[in-house]
């Protein structure tokens, strides 16, 4: 996504990223559908005690379950020894050494329920320490080997406000009443959320009995790390009143194993979270930013002493949001990821500020869209191990050394994509017509182009609002290559990786001026000469389906359009989904009953009566971010004004509709098949 240079006119037109004409030759078939069931993905990267190796997360999509796989794999740094630690129809995930290097504890559900395991690793010999009833999370090792600390939901029982009499014998009732007093009482992926909260356990590495050590009707979650003695655990939480309308703060705590005291370490308004120790146990890396209400903020990499003082910022003029983070095993500086134009990457910084770029090139651990992901891990001679992004692979694992030398550890696609031609990733970047920022988007050609013929458009646009599209593997962007169309996704203003300023250029204002840049984005490549106007469509998932919806109330250039999971009345939207006080307050300037006129004017329902464009609605069943209600309103909208147009209700799915292959694939096969259905030629049939 880096720019290399700039044409005359505006338009830049960027090295292809991605080669149409692979290994697999001329003849090659292309991209198919059910190539989406045998995709695999590395990611959760561990160096191993020797150092010389690296165990990871091997996910694969099955067919039978319809879900993903988990298994445990390792890989020589040099690329050899490659093969399973623990695989098979089970999934096992999360491994992680002891400080010793005698152990690895992970979680597996191969006895049915998620539990924790220990294996000893000069005999292989495996045991189970937990039997819980929840499943667990963050497994971090005492320095002393002596504990495995971990998170776990806790529940939490509440009277009812009436109990029915007792039911005569053999009579079938409905069952109590579900009473619902909390102010987050569903989340998508989740469902309705259980009462309890979410707590830090301990149990022996050995095996026992887990004992838990925070208290309160709080939240405990994310990353745990030990201080040197063994004797208290630093984590993130939330543990102030009235935290439910009040999600972005957060503090450091210690909480002392044996007592359960609870200290608290930072004090701000704003988040912090992700603490890491410092391998002498002096000091604690973690993340975080003042609070100020714009609805985009980058998090900020800071150090302090064990006791909190001496906070300070390492990266204080990076102007990008860190994500994940990890100690150099010297203790001397920090490995950090960050997201910058689109792409991910991985650098380090030492304890004065100096530091390098290590690689630009992580990712591939999205299988649907071409969002930014991916993970690394750091190595004792400076070495990162990665993700690997690639626009015709999902992620392999990849290490670079400091001079930017890369090798290639992994090859788990090539058996499934490496006989596929697969479509090309070329970036291009140009000022936009309204406010003159700079925008980055990418064009993705059939693998068997040809620049002298004309080839149908689709305009496929990212959600968040503040996330960010990139030179990613794109299941459905291939698969919509293949199928003969030239694809432009990008990152109109709004979307993170590119600065605060630009990102919060849509706040309290969206959707913006994302029209424009959208529309920009789609003129210049229609000024390239190989695009059939005739024949052009869009779409658009999540806040990608905010825009289309508000596209086709705005023009009528698009044959056909497919409007995703989409929020189309704000009102009811803030009041239905799941996280209310959140998009309440850094999305609006006040509540529905304060300011509807903002609300309604942002509403995609609000331009409906202009819509003429055939429209798809397409949405998971059980989607409670943007709730089906959503859909519903404007399929109804849709078909009071006599527009053609039709719902897609995607069976168990929630926002995520990937999560399932099965569902990815139903979804774009029905988004293809209404883009085909209203090609010219299929029309004059």
């Amino acid at each position: 996504m880096r720019i290399t240079g700039t044409l005359t006119a505006g338009f830049l037109c960027a090295a292809v990223i991605g080669s149409a004409a692979t290994a697999a030759g001329e003849d090659a078939k292309k991209f198919e559908l059910t190539d989406i069931f045998n995709l695999e993905y590395a990611t959760g990267p561990r160096l191993t005690p020797s150092g010389d190796a690296v165990v990871y997360e091997r996910r694969s999509l099955d067919i039978m379950t319809d879900s993903t796989r988990s298994n445990i794999w390792q890989v020589n740094l040099d690329g050899s020894g490659h093969r399973p630690v623990l695989s098979g129809k089970a999934s096992y995930r999360m491994p992680r050494f002891s400080s010793d290097g005698s152990r690895m504890a992970y979680v597996s559900s191969v006895e049915g329920k998620n539990q924790i395991y220990v294996r000893w690793l000069d005999t292989n010999e495996t045991a189970r320490v937990t039997d819980l009833q929840y499943g667990p999370g963050s497994l971090s090792w005492s320095p002393d080997g002596s504990m495995i600390a971990f998170t776990m939901f806790v529940p939490s029982d509440a009277k009812p406000l009436y109990s029915l009499p007792a039911a005569p014998k053999g009579a079938e009732w409905a069952g109590p009443a579900k009473v619902v007093d909390r102010v987050t009482y569903r989340a998508d992926g989740a469902g309705y959320l259980p009462r309890g909260f979410t707590h830090v356990f301990v149990v022996p590495a050995d095996g026992g009995t887990p004992r838990q050590v925070t208290s309160g009707d709080y939240n405990h979650g994310g990353a745990l790390a030990w201080t040197a003695d063994s004797q208290n655990i630093i984590f993130s939480a939330n543990r102030v009143e009235g935290w439910e309308l009040n999600g972005r703060e957060s503090e450091i705590h210690s909480v002392n194993v044996a007592s359960g005291e609870i200290t608290t370490l930072t004090n701000r308004k704003g988040p912090d979270f992700g603490p890491q120790m410092s391998p002498d146990g002096k000091l604690v890396a973690y993340l975080g930013f003042d609070e100020d209400g714009m609805s985009s903020k980058n998090a900020e990499l800071y150090v302090m002493n064990t006791d909190g003082s001496g906070s300070r910022a390492l990266l204080p003029t990076l102007g990008r949001g860190i994500g994940e983070i990890q100690w150099a095993p010297d203790g001397r500086g920090i490995f950090y990821s960050y997201d910058n134009n689109g792409k991910t990457l991985v650098a380090y910084v030492n304890l004065v500020g100096g530091g390098r770029v290590m690689t630009d090139a992580v990712g591939g651990t999205t299988l649907g869209r071409p969002y930014t992901s991916g993970t690394f891990r750091a190595t004792a001679d400076g070495r990162v191990v990665f993700t690997q992004s690639r626009t015709d692979r999902p992620a392999d694992l990849a290490v670079v050394d400091r001079i930017s030398n890369v090798t290639t550890l992994t090859d788990l696609n090539g058996d499934v994509l490496g006989h596929r031609a697969m479509a090309s990733v070329e970036e291009i970047s140009f000022p936009a017509s309204v406010g003159g920022h700079e925008i980055h988007a990418w064009v993705v050609k059939p693998a068997d182009f040809d620049a002298s013929k004309k080839y149908p458009l689709i305009l496929e646009i990212h959600g968040g609002p503040h996330t960010a599209y990139g030179p990613q593997f794109s299941a459905e962007i291939q698969a919509y290559a293949a199928a003969g169309y030239v694809v432009v996704y990008g990152n109109p203003r709004g979307s993170t990786s590119y600065g605060e300023d630009f990102a919060n250029e849509i706040h309290h204002n969206y959707p913006s001026n994302d029209y424009d840049d959208l529309m920009d984005s789609v003129n210049q490549v229609i000024a390239q000469g190989y695009i059939d106007e005739n024949q052009m469509y869009v779409t658009g998932g999540s806040g990608g389906g905010v825009l289309t919806a508000w596209i086709v109330g705005k023009t009528d250039r698009f044959r056909a359009a497919v409007v995703a999971k989409p929020v189309i009345n704000w009102t009811s939207f803030v009041l239905t989904a799941d996280f209310s006080p959140f998009f309440t307050k850094y999305w609006f300037d006040g509540f529905p009953w304060e300011n509807q006129e903002n609300y309604w004017k942002r509403s995609p329902l609000s331009l409906v009566g202009n819509v003429k464009t055939p429209t798809m609605l397409l949405t998971g069943e059980v989607d409670y971010r943007t709730p089906m209600s959503e859909t519903e309103q404007y399929y109804q909208a849709l078909k009071l004004q006599k527009v053609d147009s039709v719902m897609v209700r995607i069976p168990g799915a929630g926002h995520g509709i990937a999560a399932k292959p099965s569902n990815l694939v139903q979804k774009i096969g029905n988004i293809l098949a209404w883009f085909e259905k209203y090609k010219p030629e299929a029309e004059s049939e």
